[in-house]
């Protein structure tokens, strides 16, 4: 698998870093465990289940949780044998929304109370348990305190980085900072293993450095231009586990551990493990000696000045170094060794440089503590707040396993100065609370941090494990049926008339069916952003036909609207908000907008309690409410989309008295059969990769068309393409052809489906000019 085009944001990396203190929470008693799981099973609801598994999962996090599980597969087979009966009965409770007869509201209760009963088990089934026994891998069934706190810290990060490597694939590394470990560090086989680690100076996987303070600094790296998402985790793993010099350190009592790590996306320095991050501040003719502080540090982005900083402080970097994120460490450790306190070292380089940048870093001096820093509104750091810890990570998704409470940094907070940014000091004697956090501007002024300001993550583990999927697009391609079919359930009804749509009152509160029936709302806009938008405008084309043009409907996106189409009174106007998770800048901003001018709105999302839902009059969840997309293409949440907007067209057209039953049925009846005919064409994925393969790598040039609903499915399929391949990809009507240069002899494809009679006759025709032209046309049509 190529490097590219696994991500789920490109050119972005992944940042984590663990800090944290002794925890003094006993550790759970495994009979009390298993009590409350009895009380789980035996509970008269799935709602009250998920509560007694919650405490049980609280129970085992941390440190007083792993030491419980560590060791004891008595204890963990009993836990397993009554989360399997809670699994048993969470798929009863299944069979009750597949045998039907259940409105759309109670159908979303149910799937509230299945979600957070899916969550819970889940948590101490796979996050629970599985990180205990990966701590027991590395230390050891018997390891002491000290062991399991310290691989449980590694742990966390590499789990962490596991997750974020959808943001950074090319290389991975972390950086493991030993204190309190009490080894005598001239005894001759230690001081000799340190002699032979320490050698490196380009600090590649496996070297290890030693401050004047005795601390020790372990370094592990995976680079690699080829491979698949977990390698490089795997041969990190691989890496700490053989470590015997590490296992030494952390073996002893008073041993404590933190952990900086990076997965990369290379920009500036080719991929290699000089260029991993971590990186330290090791120069090559160090000013000041030995003296300067040992530091760390890792980078999301570009230092765009970094060539200018290196002249400026007559940085001597080993020219195999070429990775920008190197000045920062160097830097830093100058600023401190003229004595500048840590902290303040750390915001006076952060401060030297230009660009968009999120930056994690550490130092022997206070190996409890972490410093961040982050610039623009290109990256992104949250600082979970987990048991007596702190994790930071660049996605939400990189903290959830240890945390749901996280704050996140803002890279476009101002100083009075007109600097932007901010700077964050974590340190371990607080970890787990605010009172451990320390927020700056850039200019060093104070930020006070208010509880208020603490976020709830929206998802879980669950939504985004990969299971045995190479990759995020397979899993949610083979997904998206499933996710098509919950979509619909519930929703549609036979009746005497015929099927019709029945989205309940939380989808088309009856006020806004009783304005749309007197003609007081007469105007509908479906917006949305990027595949959203696409999406709406499938739905805008329905509702459009089945209105028969007697109603005014246009798709737009938010940003258009927004910028030139608001009216000062939009009381006539029904905003229908299209978004996959809830949170879209654009689209939520001008929600707020059109409501601030009397339109009414309804939203489909994919995300309980996000923004969204909040701010608009009903919601219309798709698949159960929270079917995370992890795939830089979004794949099962546009067809969802698709479903959703379907149904809402049908039950407005009727709201509003518009068009027939009989063609609401026949759409209806059409949809019902859309799942199964997911799973057939996903079937034939072996002849459709084999296509593929014989024609596509040798054109260089790609173009789509499509006319009718299926110009939508050639904006869908563009938006798709260009987000895998970085490929720009014409993208027209298919009788127009005005922006395919057919010169350049490129592939097109041509997407046809559904089209019979006289428009079939004209698509052929077409097809036949690209072929003279010597194109290579696919045509995605229906079969025979």
């Amino acid at each position: 698998m190529p490097t590219r085009g696994v991500g789920n944001l490109f050119v972005m990396c992944g940042i984590v870093a663990i800090v944290s203190r002794p925890s003094v929470r006993p550790a759970p008693v495994g009979s009390e465990l298993l009590a409350l799981l009895d009380q789980a099973v035996a509970a008269p609801t799935l709602e009250g289940a998920a509560v007694l598994v919650g405490q049980v999962d609280v129970a085992l996090h941390g440190v007083p949780g792993t030491l419980a599980l560590t060791g004891r597969s008595e204890l963990i087979a009993g836990i397993q044998a009554r989360l399997d009966q809670l699994d048993g009965r969470i798929a009863d409770r299944e069979l009750v929304l597949e045998a039907g007869g259940l409105s759309a509201d109670e159908i979303e209760g149910i799937n509230a109370e299945l979600l957070a009963a899916r969550d819970a088990v889940w948590a101490v089934r796979k996050d629970r348990i599985r990180t205990a026994d990966a701590v027991a891998t590395f230390a050891g069934r018997d390891a002491g305190l000290a062991a399991v706190a310290g691989y449980l810290a590694i742990q966390q990060a590499l789990s962490a980085i596991d997750r974020m490597e959808v943001r950074g694939r090319d290389s991975a590394g972390i950086h493991v900072l030993v204190w309190g470990h009490g080894l005598d560090l001239t005894e001759a086989s230690i001081a000799t293993t340190i002699a032979q680690r320490n050698a490196d100076p380009l600090f590649q996987s496996g070297s290890v450095r030693v401050d004047s303070g005795d601390r020790l600094g372990f370094v592990y790296k995976a680079a690699a231009e080829i491979g698949e998402l977990g390698d490089n985790v795997k041969a990190l793993r691989a890496a700490v586990h053989a470590d015997g010099l590490l296992r030494r350190a952390l073996s002893q009592p008073g041993a404590r551990v933190s952990v900086l790590g990076h997965t990369r996306w290379a920009s500036v320095g080719i991929i290699s493990e000089p260029n991993c991050h971590p990186v330290n501040g090791e120069q090559m003719e160090q000013p000041g000696g030995s003296e300067l502080p040992y530091t760390v540090a890792v980078l999301n982005g570009d230092v765009d000045n970094h060539a200018d900083i290196k002249v400026n402080h007559a940085l001597r970097i080993a020219g195999p170094i070429t990775t920008d994120a190197k000045v920062i460490p160097a830097v830093m450790a100058i600023h401190a060794g003229a004595g500048t306190e840590l902290g303040e070292a750390f915001r006076r380089t952060v401060a030297e440089f230009e660009g968009s940048v999120a930056i994690g870093a550490m130092s022997a001096d206070a190996p409890d503590q972490v410093y961040l820093a982050l610039r623009g509104s290109g990256q992104a750091l949250y600082v979970g707040l987990g048991d007596d810890m702190f994790i930071v990570a660049s996605e939400p998704y990189g903290v959830v396993e240890e945390t749901t409470q996280f704050l996140r940094v803002d890279g476009e907070t101002a100083s009075p100065t007109g600097s932007r940014g901010q700077v964050f000091v974590l340190d371990g004697a607080g970890a787990g609370s605010l009172a451990g956090v320390r927020r700056l501007a850039y200019d060093g002024s104070v930020l006070p941090i208010a509880e208020r300001e603490l976020v709830t993550a929206q998802v879980t583990t669950r939504d985004i494990d990969r299971g045995d999927s190479p990759h995020f697009l397979l899993k949610e391609i083979n997904e998206a049926p499933n996710s098509f079919r919950k979509t619909l359930r519930g929703k549609i009804v036979d009746t005497p008339k015929g099927l019709r749509a029945e989205v309940g009152e939380r989808s088309l509160p009856s006020g806004i069916a009783s304005r749309l029936a007197s003609g007081e709302i007469s105007k509908v806009l479906v917006i949305g952003q990027g595949t959203a938008a696409v999406a709406g405008r499938s739905m805008a084309a329905v509702l459009d036909s089945l209105a028969d043009g007697t109603l005014d409907v246009d798709p737009i996106t938010a940003t258009e609207l927004s910028g030139f189409h608001l009216r000062l009174d939009m009381s006539d106007t029904l905003i229908i908000a299209v978004s996959q998770s809830g949170t879209t800048t654009d689209t939520n901003r001008t929600v707020d907008l059109a409501r601030g001018r009397g339109a009414s709105v309804l939203a489909i999302v994919n995300r309980r309690n996000s923004d969204l839902t909040d701010k608009a009059d009903g919601v219309m969840y798709t698949s159960d409410g929270r079917d995370v997309e992890m795939s830089v293409a979004s794949t099962k949440a546009f067809y969802a989309q698709v479903a959703a907007g379907v149904l809402l067209a049908c039950a407005i057209s009727e709201a509003a008295d518009k068009g027939t039953a009989q063609r609401r049925h026949e759409l209806l009846t059409s949809l019902r059969t859309l799942p199964d005919a997911m799973v057939e064409v996903i079937g034939t994925r072996d002849a459709i990769g084999e296509a593929a393969r014989r024609f596509a790598p040798a054109k260089r040039y790609w173009a789509i068309v499509g006319s009718g609903p299926n110009a939508v499915a050639a904006e869908e399929v563009r938006i798709k393409l260009s987000e895998l391949c970085y490929k720009s990809i014409a993208c027209d009507i298919t009788e127009d052809k005005k922006h395919i240069d057919l010169s350049s002899e490129p592939l097109i494809l041509v997407c046809a489906a559904g089209l019979v009679g006289g428009t079939a006759d004209d698509v052929a025709k077409e097809v036949a000019i690209y072929k003279a032209h010597k194109a290579t046309p696919i045509v995605v049509a229906t079969e025979a």
